[in-house]
């Protein structure tokens, strides 16, 4: 019987079928990080327990990190006190902890990938709702809560509902200046942001046979703005590729028999989907929020919303509502706001090729009076590799700081924060009300390029008129 990736790894773990109809899950892989991982060790030495299979389990420090200054004691006491916690979690118990300075630390949907501790046909679970991210790798990978953590510490299994599953064709060739961000913003845009609840949501089609892996990680990892649960891609010689030789990927006979494994797991064709939904590459231009929801989004070159656009009463003032707080007017145009702080970082965009092709259209520009221009790397590695290729001259030339590795400003649980009612030109993942650190703060939503683009001009800009975009890729 023919079954999609997600039946096939679902079954493969579940263990049983509880009373309530959920179903009992072995976790094959379980991240941590300092945030929401202290309580439940804590219930674990409650409880007199132990963790189950730490080798299971691999820790990395990345919400609370500050990006500036990293020498310890951290100026933040409840900073530093969350990573001394960790350190002492993950020596106690036995669990692999990518430290400052190991030169692995970083984000953990980004350490992950790149360790190769992330893989094909397992189930993932992190206490952080982009653990989606992972499912760029063919996994069914879940954001959970704390109570969850302890569960997957101390038995190795969650308890989750099964979910359907929507496959999202997305085919043809984007058109120059328009990348992954640009195609989950739209994406989210079409369906809405509560539009994938009780969905895991498939991504294929000729666009995503094409992306490469940091650009299905970019589509995966904003799944969960959709209000999907989980968003995978089928594996195929991409993800092999990638994996090949990482510190966690199997190794010698182990790889090929791996690989033979990971080949079998894509969707059968025929396989049932509860709900397809196809879009055209070609439809899709570089996308940007305008409001406080990730489905707020429009096209660059498009109109704001105006309440008066829509009939029902609810979306009446769901517009009224974000409006009043962007301090936008329905209806003018969303290029020319002007920007105060541009972030190219998080987990979203704080990989390798974000930073290539920004710095790619960065170069000889500079950053507009008056903005303030941050670069914060996904990891070390990232850190380190853009160092080897000089992007981190690119951009400290153009004028940004370039910081290190951490989730920075895209939650702000940290010392990079907007100040008062900023606005902030931002290739993270989230515009909610004070997501940036100030409660009165704005952000707007768009892919590195576009935050490059906004930091030179210092408005909202569409980047394929700023950096003549399909002229310099062709060069």
């Amino acid at each position: 019987m023919s079954q999609s990736l997600f039946e096939k790894v679902w079954n493969a773990h579940a263990v049983k079928t509880l009373s309530n109809g959920q179903t009992q899950l072995l976790i094959g892989t379980h991240l941590i990080h300092e945030v929401t991982s202290p309580q439940a060790f804590g219930m674990l030495r409650d409880l007199g327990l132990t963790v189950k299979y730490p080798n299971r389990t691999f820790a990395t420090v990345d919400h609370i990190v500050p990006t500036k200054n990293q020498v310890e004691p951290f100026e933040d006491n409840l900073a530093q006190d969350m990573i001394t916690a960790l350190r002492e979690n993950c020596e106690e118990f036995g669990v692999k902890f990518f430290d400052i300075g190991s030169g692995g630390q970083g984000i953990v949907h980004v350490v992950g990938p790149e360790q190769g501790i992330t893989q094909p046909g397992t189930t993932i679970a992190c206490g952080d709702s982009h653990t989606a991210t992972h499912g760029a790798f063919g996994a069914i990978a879940f954001g959970i809560g704390t109570t969850q953590i302890r569960d997957v510490l101390a038995t190795q299994t969650m308890a989750l509902g099964k979910l359907k599953v929507r496959r999202i064709n997305v085919d043809g060739e984007l058109p120059p200046g328009v990348y992954a961000k640009d195609v989950v913003l739209h994406i989210i845009k079409l369906l809405g942001a509560k539009g994938g609840i009780g969905y895991a949501y498939e991504y294929g089609g000729s666009l995503f046979d094409n992306f490469s892996m940091e650009e299905r990680m970019t589509v995966c990892n904003m799944s969960i703005e959709g209000g999907a649960r989980c968003g995978y891609v089928n594996p195929d010689e991409k993800t092999f590729e990638y994996l090949k030789g990482r510190p966690y990927s199997p190794q010698g006979e182990e790889w090929d028999k791996a690989v033979e494994g990971w080949k079998a797991l894509a969707s059968d064709e025929g396989c049932h989907y509860d709900d397809i939904v196809n879009i055209r590459a070609e439809d899709i231009a570089p996308s940007v929020t305008w409001g406080i929801s990730p489905d707020h989004g429009i096209f660059v070159n498009e109109n704001i919303p105006s309440a008066d656009d829509v009939s029902g009463e609810e979306e009446k003032k769901s517009i009224e509502e974000a409006l009043e707080y962007m301090q936008f007017e329905g209806g003018s145009p969303i290029a020319g706001k002007k920007v105060d702080v541009c972030f190219i970082g998080s987990c979203t965009n704080g990989r390798l090729s974000d930073y290539r092709e920004a710095a790619k259209y960065l170069k000889g520009h500079k950053v507009a009076e008056g903005v303030q221009a941050i670069a914060v790397p996904g990891s070390e590695i990232v850190d380190h590799l853009c160092r080897q290729e000089g992007l981190h001259q690119i951009f400290e030339d153009a004028g940004f700081e370039w910081r290190g590795a951490g989730c920075s400003m895209c939650l702000a649980m940290n010392p990079d924060k907007l100040i008062g009612d900023q606005l902030c030109a931002s290739s993270s993942n989230r515009n909610f009300k004070g997501r940036q650190g100030s409660p009165v703060g704005r952000t707007i939503l768009m892919s590195p390029v576009m935050v490059a683009a906004a930091a030179v001009t210092g408005v909202v800009s569409d980047a394929r008129e700023v950096f003549q975009v399909g002229e310099v890729a062709a060069a």
